[in-house]
């Protein structure tokens, strides 16, 4: 393309840290999340224990 330019200028990269920390803490909250979901569905207890707060 005529007239466009990019020169490399030091620094001018984003910085690799800067990208990967927030990446890292996504993928962790997402596994995070469908651990949870997982253990929840497939730890079936049975029927719920009686509401022991309740006065009768």
């Amino acid at each position: 393309m005529r007239g466009v330019s990019v020169e490399a200028r030091p620094g001018a990269e984003p910085k690799r840290r800067r990208t990967l920390v927030p990446t890292l803490v996504l993928i962790l909250l997402a596994l995070m999340i469908v651990r949870d979901i997982m253990i929840r569905r497939w730890s079936g207890t049975g029927t719920a224990p009686p509401d022991v707060t309740r006065v009768h």
